[in-house]
């Protein structure tokens, strides 16, 4: 049976005191907290603990020691040759929750980089694993019965992935990758591959975190909070801008390509990172880069510091502010301002865009353990939109 564990975390929050389940399923659903779960194996038996409760003792779990086992910490940055710039943008999106696109010729290191990002996110907490393990088990997905989800998920989907498959969907709605992407990672790769109706999917879930599938007869929402990471190309032929290989591609087929991508889309990718080819005498030297775990380290003081920052609110990070959050943590000196003011002139900035930027300015100014913004974390922000400054 599948999507016990979500029906065990509903029927605690509506002050149930117990809860009968199959027998197979006892451990998923005595995972939640202050719930008596009795696994039983049929009806028969059902009935019988109806008429004598006291022969039957309910199956406890230590789920929070269980969340302390072993933990895979993914894929190593120590293996990524060079590349500073999009370390450094890779810590950035860690911090701050930040969606990134890398951009960039073949053999760059594109899919190498997102795919070492969960490996300096921080460990999940009980609550973000009871998440994720709700959706895992609605989805049927999960691996052994009473033990927590303890990774961050990757989601990988390939480009020629369908609208329901990213957002959900069925008779009987499913999750889909999106939503199984929670508290996690969704990596893209060659994102201009993707179809452009299909890709308009993820604007509604990037902006408010959740995805809403509607059917005749019932209506349902899945949580959908998670870093977007993607990949392309700078153009079709892919060399456009490398210095070694030369592009074919014309200014129209350029075009053409971008436009695969909506500016909307792009407007919620916080981080726009160009990735160059590695060197000859970078290639052939001992991988020599900065391991995980110290990034990881930087990256939970980085959180910690929003999370003292938004005590008693309902956001976990910096890519979450809104309005409010933004006027009253991310004011700037008249430096910065002229800054922004002439990025927003030079390259056409939405005010979305513009709200991006400050948010990445705000994660820069953590790591930095910097109260106020100053202007170096402006400009570094700014630094970060590398396709509004090839359109």
């Amino acid at each position: 049976m599948t999507g016990v564990l979500p029906i065990a975390a509903a029927a605690q929050k509506m002050g149930m005191a117990g809860l009968v389940v199959p027998a197979g399923n006892v451990r998923e659903a005595a995972v939640v907290e202050g719930l008596s779960v009795y696994g039983l194996q049929s009806i028969w038996e059902v009935a019988d603990f109806l008429n004598d409760p006291d022969k039957y003792e309910a199956v406890a779990i230590d789920a929070r020691q269980e969340l302390q086992g072993d933990r895979t910490m993914g894929l190593d940055l120590k293996d990524v040759k060079g590349q500073t710039h999009a370390r450094r943008a890779l810590e950035i999106a860690a911090t701050g929750g930040h969606n990134c696109i890398f951009v960039g010729p073949p053999g760059s290191g594109k899919t190498m980089l997102a795919r070492r990002l969960p490996g300096i996110l921080p460990p999940l907490t009980f609550d973000e694993a009871l998440d994720v393990t709700q959706i895992h088990s609605v989805a049927g997905l999960l691996r052994e019965k009473g033990q927590l989800v303890n990774d961050r998920p990757f989601r990988s989907p390939h480009h020629s992935a369908s609208g329901p498959s990213l957002v959900g969907g069925g008779s009987y709605p499913k999750p889909g990758e999106i939503s199984l992407a929670h508290r996690g990672v969704l990596f893209l790769d060659e994102l201009t591959e993707f179809k452009r109706d299909v890709l308009e999917f993820l604007r509604q879930p990037l902006e408010d975190g959740y995805v809403t599938i509607s059917r005749t007869r019932q209506s349902v929402s899945f949580p959908a909070q998670f870093t977007l990471v993607a990949s392309t190309n700078p153009c079709p032929c892919g060399y456009f801008g490398d210095p070694i290989q030369p592009c074919t591609c014309s200014a129209r087929h350029r075009e053409q390509y971008w436009a695969k991508l909506s500016g909307p889309l792009m407007d919620r990718i916080d981080l726009q990172v160009a990735v160059n080819r590695l060197k000859p005498e970078e290639i052939t030297q001992q991988p020599t880069g900065e391991e995980s775990l110290p990034v990881r380290e930087r990256v939970q003081a980085g959180r910690d510091r929003a999370t003292t920052r938004f005590q008693g609110e309902t956001i976990r990070c910096n890519a979450q502010m809104q309005s409010q959050q933004l006027r009253q943590w991310c004011q700037l000196d008249d430096t910065s301002r002229n800054l922004l003011e002439g990025a927003i002139r030079k390259l056409g900035l939405s005010a979305r865009a513009t709200d991006r930027i400050l948010k990445v300015a705000r994660t820069i100014a953590d790591l930095a353990g910097d109260a106020a913004l100053k202007p170096a974390h402006v400009a570094e922000a700014i630094q970060y939109r590398t396709i509004d400054r090839m359109q």
